[in-house]
């Protein structure tokens, strides 16, 4: 099939993948969208099929296996739906793109490699943004689906395109080489990343080369040796005629390069066709030498040759922000701070996690004046309007004399400013309130000083939540046990101290099933910050009762007397028809069996009697039966396992018979997930694996670390052997030493036992010990083998600094370090 047999033409329609961020069709000639139905591993686009068509989606891409006869069924309920059935939704996207992208003959920069991919594009469409109009890759989009979703945006007004693409096995890159068809590429560099997909490091950098096979130049740095042999022995044989540009360190390479220190940043020298040109840069670190050289090249290959502007230009470089950043602001307001970013697909992508958040509070966006988009005015700024519209945005705040020319166009409440000051100057920020404030702006704009005025002050120890790592987990726990096995999340103790509204805000936007609580005023919290999700209290208490009624929250019934207590309010709170008061549904609840675990729970012998109260009271809904495995996590007690789960069964059957329908039946944890697949049953209850411990220790390598706590080195003395650091003078140095105070101590979740060198921080790549006691605000390390200063950053633990070697290093589980975090430290939350 190919974009003919649609009857469109590509610039009049979107590609949509996630039902979520579609905009609904509008009429002046919008672009109308079609939606991609992808079966993955973790989800099944075609469930949401009909969800679409009644937000006016009319196109749909599906495929043949997913179509089953009640699919078939429900397809044929929407009379006006074109249905373009084939086999695999991605690759006729991917098609589709490539298919789109031969149609512009324009030069299309490539970019793979191990690292800097991302820093690459975006420093150079700084630097060319004012020789181009340049479509690029928003954020990191590099994937299979990706890459497609990057070109397609790709029209007659751009003259230049930047992509990134990366791979993770063999086979991937032929299907991105068609869709970028770089005119020239940019290899960045080649590391241990993605390993594990190929045989060995050559066979990674072969495939990487087939992106640039067709390509009329290539950059890349001679110094890494398997490039250079894999290009000449490789790339060679299938494009001959491609232009090589191998730059080295070494005076007599084909493009020497040389790296000049300065009093801030360094020169960088190249000689480049018998010329030479010299740029500064504020960075010294030799990654971010190795990435700006690339750009420079580029550039010089794309013909800004103008030595000044270069100067001018790169001076202004500074590092690249990929992250969409959520923090607590002032007024109670949340911050998503994304400045920087500033093309139309990013623009996509931040309003769409600020959708994510709480549903309650107003959302307010901060714009400037949108510079690296490619786009005629009159053509971006009603797209602009039509997206701020879907969105529901409550109120705009535009920036930038382009903003305030199209103000006419915007439907929404909005306020212009012709600059950053005149909005500081205003006052408006400051009546801002209880709102979701997503703040967005080209670098000219100096945005950060907008964010600096919402941002809530406090010490300089945050702890980060890298969301997308936690959407990573949910993923891979999702694989475990399949798309028909519902997915219960822990959100118990603020989230595991990851923050509870923000990480259910998530969870709700991925479509869990169910959260749990411990205490009901956990489960209030969430439903004032907007969370729809069904809810579990495990701890109900009759004193919460009246909570758990106003807040359809669902109590965990785990004794008679509870249940007796449940019923008995009900029947005070709740009367039946033909009373006075209206009739008020009541909240389903969950039946909690002990099968061994011996801490709650109804006993085997008790379930008769809980079946037959149950009955006598139909109103009782029960929405699950469930259990809790003692030993999921160590092998020694599967047989252990094993016997909790037949007592599940045997007791969940019994009370089914009894009641006449079947509950829901949940028992796996996030180790018995892992080591006992076989038991899921309708539902899992996830927990601490999300938050990226793997218990089990079976695959500790599939979950990443969500959580990194940072801090900064708040003073810096020399001190000689013999010298006591810290109270009781328990820190005795045995040799000259540098030693740091760090702005952290027990009352943030430090923990005492730390102290003395048992704890080690991370510091500028080295691992450095504690010294002394760990006091209540501050705590002394070690950084005599490190060049580090007064305010560079620290991290206590993270994905350098592991919280399972955290917790065995004083005798604890990662449960106790994860939830001991202070909610006096600021939470950050973010996504790449």
């Amino acid at each position: 099939m190919t974009i003919q047999d649609f009857g469109i033409n590509t610039a009049e329609v979107y590609p949509v993948t996630d039902s979520r961020q579609v905009l609904s069709p509008t009429q002046n000639g919008a672009a109308e969208p079609v939606f991609f139905a992808i079966q993955g591993e973790h989800h099944d686009g075609h469930r949401f099929i009909t969800e679409l068509y009644k937000k006016n989606v009319r196109q749909f891409v599906v495929e043949t296996a997913a179509l089953t006869p009640d699919l078939r069924h429900e397809l044929a309920q929407l009379p006006d739906a074109r249905i373009h059935e084939v086999g695999s939704s991605l690759k006729t996207l991917q098609e589709f793109a490539a298919e789109h992208r031969s149609r512009f003959m324009i030069p299309v920069v490539g970019i793979t490699g191990s690292n800097g991919k991302t820093i690459v594009k975006e420093w150079l469409a700084q630097v060319l943004s004012p020789d181009f109009r340049i479509q690029k890759s928003p954020k990191s989009y590099n994937s299979q689906l990706g890459v497609p979703l990057s070109v397609w945006p790709l029209n007659e007004n751009h003259t230049l395109g930047i992509f990134e693409a990366g791979i993770s096995k063999p086979a991937e890159m032929q299907a991105l080489q068609s869709i970028i068809n770089p005119t020239i590429g940019i290899f960045t560099n080649i590391g241990p990343a993605h390993d594990e997909g190929f045989r060995s490091q050559k066979q990674k950098v072969a495939e990487k080369l087939r992106l640039f096979r067709k390509a009329e130049t290539l950059i890349y740095r001679k110094s890494y040796s398997e490039i250079d042999e894999e290009i000449h022995l490789l790339l060679k044989a299938v494009n001959p005629t491609i232009r090589l540009i191998s730059w080295s360190t070494d005076p007599t390479a084909a493009v020497p390069v040389s790296y000049i220190p300065q009093t801030i940043g360094t020169q960088i020298s190249v000689r480049w066709e018998g010329r030479d040109y010299g740029v500064e840069v504020p960075f010294s670190d030799l990654a971010s030498l190795e990435n700006a050289t690339h750009v420079l090249l580029a550039t010089l290959v794309l013909g800004v040759m103008d030595v000044n502007l270069l100067r001018e230009r790169f001076a202004r470089l500074r590092p690249v922000s990929m992250r969409l950043e959520l923090k607590e602001g002032i007024h109670r307001n949340l911050l998503i701070d994304d400045t920087y970013n500033n093309d139309l697909a990013g623009l996509s992508i931040a309003l769409d996690f600020l959708n994510q958040q709480d549903a309650s509070r107003p959302k307010v966006l901060v714009l400037s004046d949108l510079l690296e988009t490619g786009m005629k005015p009159d053509e971006l700024y009603p797209a602009i309007a039509r997206m701020v519209a879907e969105k529901n945005i409550s109120q705009l705040v535009g920036v930038g004399p382009e903003m305030g020319r199209y103000q006419s166009i915007f439907t929404v409440p909005n306020r212009f400013y012709p600059t950053t000051n005149a909005l500081l100057q205003s006052g408006y920020l400051n009546e801002l309130t209880d709102s979701v404030i997503l703040v967005k702006g080209a670098r000219r704009f100096s945005f950060e000083s907008v964010v600096s005025r919402f941002v809530q002050k406090s010490h300089r120890t945050v702890l980060e939540i890298n969301l997308d790592a936690l959407t990573h987990n949910l993923n891979f726990y999702r694989s475990k046990v399949g798309s028909q096995t519902k997915i219960m999340v822990m959100v118990k103790a603020f989230a595991y101290g990851s923050g509870s509204a923000e990480v259910a805000s998530l969870l709700q936007y991925h479509r869990v099933d169910y959260l749990a609580v411990a205490y009901a005023d956990e489960g209030v919290g969430l439903r004032q910050n907007g969370i729809t999700l069904p809810i579990l209290v495990m701890n109900p208490a009759p004193e919460s009762f009246r909570q758990l009624l106003d807040y359809n929250l669902e109590p965990e019934i785990f004794s008679f007397r509870i249940l007796d207590e449940w019923r008995q309010f009900l029947n005070e709170e709740c009367p039946q028809p033909g009373a006075e008061k209206p009739v008020v549904k009541y909240p389903t609840i969950h039946i909690k069996l002990d099968t061994g675990m011996h801490r709650l729970g109804f006993l085997p012998g008790e379930i008769a009697d809980l079946g037959a109260v149950l009955t006598a009271n139909p109103d009782l809904r029960v929405a699950s039966v469930f259990s809790h495995l003692a030993g999921s996590d160590d092998a020694e007690h599967t047989a252990f396992s094993q016997k909790q789960y037949r007592h599940l069964i045997e007791g969940a059957t019994q009370l089914e018979q009894m009641l006449g329908y079947r509950p829901l039946r949940h028992l796996l944890n996030s180790a018995g997930i892992v080591r006992l697949p076989d038991y899921k049953l309708d539902m899992v209850r996830l927990g601490i694996g999300l938050y990226g411990v793997e218990v089990s220790k079976l695959e500790p390598q599939q979950v990443q670390a969500v959580g990194t706590l940072k801090t900064i080195i708040s003073q810096i003395k020399d001190l000689k052997a013999g010298e006591t650091v810290g109270y009781s003078r328990r820190g005795v140095l045995t040799r000259d030493a540098r030693i740091a105070t760090l702005a952290v101590g027990y009352a943030d979740g430090y923990d005492r036992r730390l102290g003395n060198g048992v704890g080690q921080v991370w510091v500028h790549g080295v691992l450095c010990p504690t010294v002394g006691s760990v006091c209540m605000d501050m705590t002394m390390i070690d950084i005599s083998e490190t060049q580090a200063e007064e305010g560079d950053e620290v991290i206590l633990f993270g994905q350098s600094v592991s919280i399972a070697d955290l917790a065995e290093r004083i005798g604890t589980i990662p449960y106790e370090i994860l939830t001991g975090v202070s909610e006096r430290v600021k939470r950050v939350f973010y996504r790449e």
